[in-house]
């Protein structure tokens, strides 16, 4: 007799919904590693910095909000801190509700702070 938990017949739809849960966590420790690797552990909104005790607290957010679509090169990732992700989510869904999604109309080329800005110069000054 079949358990009320597990019935037979749901057996296989659960073994492939683990196994898609087991490779996307793969994927996101593989971009998020990547990306750690590649980007200084600042917020790419409002400059926090990070150190390894608080790097928890640092996501990888996919500008196009595709968590499937990670290029070799980073160019869809950036690093933002919990609350920047939040509020960056939060402004896409409320796009959304209003039919604004599309790249081009984010509010992106408001940002005027650079925390990179000085990096090469500074850089240059250490040789």
């Amino acid at each position: 007799m079949a358990s009320k938990s597990n019935p037979p017949d749901n057996k296989k739809l659960d073994e492939i919904v683990a196994a898609a849960q087991r490779n996307r966590s793969s994927r996101e420790q593989d971009y998020r590693a990547k990306s750690l690797k590649m980007y200084p552990w600042v917020c790419g909104r409002c400059s926090r910095e990070f150190t390894r005790e608080n790097l928890q607290e640092l996501t990888v957010h996919h500008r196009d909000h595709n968590h499937d679509h990670n290029p070799e090169d980073g160019s869809n990732w950036e690093l933002l801190c919990l609350y920047c992700h939040d509020n960056e989510h939060a402004r896409y869904l409320d796009g959304e509700s209003t039919g604004n999604t599309d790249a081009s109309s984010k509010d992106n080329a408001t940002v005027t702070h650079n925390p990179l800005a000085g990096l090469g110069e500074l850089l240059k000054k250490g040789d």
